[in-house]
């Protein structure tokens, strides 16, 4: 499997949730917010034998041209985003969600920013984040995903067409799902925000922000244990120095 990290930046976040972009060699830290975190916002392609994979959105934003930031690191790698078949995504926070669809001003309607894809998204999640009326979640990035056939809505735990694992962790959010792809005796993990960062893994800690934190640490600390036994490749959507770690 090829892997390709597609970072949007860095950013702070404090209780707002709004994400304010940080320049990590001009910035200071401590004159944002206090409480503020600094995350990096890092979806992945990854290429397989019968697949082209988004895994999460992004925030969505456009650049100084008007093209969606996703979009463009695309095409920086030479990947067409409509050659995208699958996009998987780990929930709905606005951080994971802003690049499922775009706006036509002119037609004012709703696209698939991955017209040719197939978005897989817990059903409870989307339930549950339509019901939320909070600063973590930004509706109108996801409506689109109501009665569309691009969308296959899961349920609990399964498989994608042999090769991908999905299962409900929640910990995060109510109905937070991670995944781990297996090709070739090569397995790769997306943890999603319950093992967003490498360090995180490293070390026991309950953070706030989360559902359910005690849950949190519990499951980064068995993944790291079952990723060190079988030699996986973790995937940080958050991390801003490492994006990807392997067990080799």
């Amino acid at each position: 499997m090829k892997i390709i990290p597609l970072s949007e930046g860095a950013f702070t976040i404090d209780a707002s949730k709004k994400f304010i972009p940080f320049n990590k060699e001009k910035d200071d830290l401590q004159t944002r917010p206090i409480g503020s975190l600094l995350v990096e916002i890092q979806p992945f392609c990854i290429i397989t034998n019968n697949d082209i994979i988004l895994i999460d959105t992004g925030l969505g934003f456009t650049n100084e041209k008007g093209v969606l930031q996703i979009h463009q690191n695309l095409l920086d790698h030479d990947i067409n985003p409509m050659d995208i078949t699958k996009v998987l995504v780990s929930h709905l926070h606005k951080d994971h969600s802003g690049g499922i669809g775009k706006q036509d001003a002119l037609l004012q309607q709703d696209f698939f920013s991955f017209p040719n894809a197939t978005y897989y998204v817990n059903k409870e999640e989307l339930s549950y984040a339509l019901q939320k009326a909070t600063p973590s979640y930004s509706i109108e990035d996801f409506q689109l995903l109501l009665d569309s056939d691009k969308v296959v809505l899961l349920d609990g735990n399964g498989m994608l067409d042999g090769y991908i694992q999905y299962w409900v962790s929640g910990a995060h959010s109510p109905f937070h799902q991670v995944f781990l792809l297996e090709e070739n005796e090569e397995k790769v993990f997306f943890g999603g925000d319950v093992a967003p960062q490498l360090q995180q893994m490293k070390s026991r800690f309950i953070a706030k922000y989360d559902f359910d934190g005690k849950r949190c640490m519990e499951l980064r600390k068995l993944w790291w244990e079952q990723g060190k036994k079988e030699h996986w490749t973790f995937l940080f959507y958050h991390d801003i120095k490492t994006p990807v770690f392997s067990f080799k």
